[in-house]
């Protein structure tokens, strides 16, 4: 169990995964969330971590947020180096 806040998330098999965010940023106005699925044993220093983009049209506060998966490496990569700033002591490779 971790102190990081949870936030379910629903995938296109409308499976519900709970994911914990570690970090968020806005970069060229889209809102980014660092998340990991709170499967990483606390005793490794290699922990698998999703970036999340919000998704476009879901800023309407009554409902639920939409987050997709960054899945295109140029934007990855980009965003990555934001969250490696701002978690100071963390290191990022993208796979």
């Amino acid at each position: 169990m971790n102190d990081y806040a949870s936030i379910p998330f629903v995938t296109e098999d409308g499976e519900e995964v709970e994911f914990y965010v570690l970090e968020q940023t806005t970069l060229n106005g889209f809102h980014y969330l660092l998340v990991e699925d709170g499967s990483a044993d606390p005793e490794e220093e290699d922990v698998v971590v999703y970036i999340m983009r919000g998704a476009a049209g879901s800023e309407d506060e009554e409902e639920m947020a939409a987050y997709e998966m960054v899945e295109d490496e140029e934007e990855l990569i980009s965003v990555s180096k934001v969250f490696e700033q701002l978690m100071e002591d963390t290191d990022f490779e993208v796979e």
